[in-house]
């Protein structure tokens, strides 16, 4: 495992839970934390181990309360077309594995971002969502404009984008951009519970899905469609459909080798 300047990791079982640990800034993150944050998705797809990856904020202030600023003032053009930032969340998105964000407080601009990239999201009462960006004369830069409407659709999107809109956990999950919102004392629990869940499925069934579910957002459907039948046909011949099956007729836990 890599070792980190601004996150904690832990791995348990199947799970990795990384930490975002800068309080002193509520969490907010500069470049080098975004370069971390690569380093760390590069770890985990190559970590055969972990299937599930939690993602949460130190403290019981902020998930992470948006960029570092003074990191967003030494940025231009040039380096913002290739900042650390969009290639850490499209790492997310492509990942094998399963990302939960466990988003407790603030989650402002790469925060949301952070937290949309994720595949499932579960908020704490005390849960702000926000994309407050074009108050500071910018837009969303990382995600934000093309993720937050795919989930919860334009007409919000465009209350959180142009009109500041702040999300509390309840009004997250009436929107569904989060699953579930529950007391901060119970999110961790709620995350590790969700995590063992999935951790008992067919991981490579679970990569399949989740390639398939991520590409219906940007193909037609009948190439999805496509797609989906390929997957399915490809996982049809996988030594773990045929664990699967067996398990289901002999009453016992499947155990699956991502084969």
């Amino acid at each position: 495992m890599p070792t980190f300047d601004h996150f904690i990791c832990e791995v348990t079982g199947a799970t990795a839970v990384l930490t975002i640990n800068r309080p002193e800034v509520r969490n907010a993150l500069n470049q080098a934390c975004w370069k971390e944050i690569l380093e760390f998705v590069t770890w985990v797809d190559q970590e055969a181990s972990v299937k599930t990856v939690i993602i949460t904020g130190a403290g019981e202030k902020a998930f992470v309360a948006g960029a570092d600023l003074k990191s967003v003032s030494e940025l231009n053009s040039v380096s913002a077309v290739n900042s650390n930032s969009m290639s850490a969340l499209k790492a997310i998105t492509n990942s094998s594995k399963v990302f939960i964000a466990a988003v407790n407080g603030y989650a402002f601009g790469g925060g949301c971002e952070l937290s949309l990239a994720c595949d499932l999201r579960l908020a704490s009462e005390n849960a702000r969502f926000g994309l407050p960006e074009t108050g500071l004369g910018l837009i969303p830069g990382a995600g934000g404009t093309q993720r937050l409407p795919r989930i919860v659709g334009i007409g919000v999107a465009n209350e959180m984008i142009l009109g500041g809109r702040i999300l509390t956990g309840e009004q997250a999950v009436n929107y569904g951009l989060a699953m579930k919102c529950v007391p901060l004392g119970q999110l961790l629990k709620e995350a590790n519970e969700l995590a063992d869940t999935i951790n008992k499925k067919a991981p490579l069934a679970i990569s399949y899905a989740k390639k398939c579910v991520r590409q219906a957002l940007s193909i037609d459907e009948n190439s999805g469609l496509a797609l989906e039948n390929q997957s399915f046909a490809i996982l049809m011949s996988s030594e773990d459909k045929k664990e699967g099956i067996a398990a289901f007729f002999e009453k016992r836990q499947a155990d699956f080798k991502n084969k």
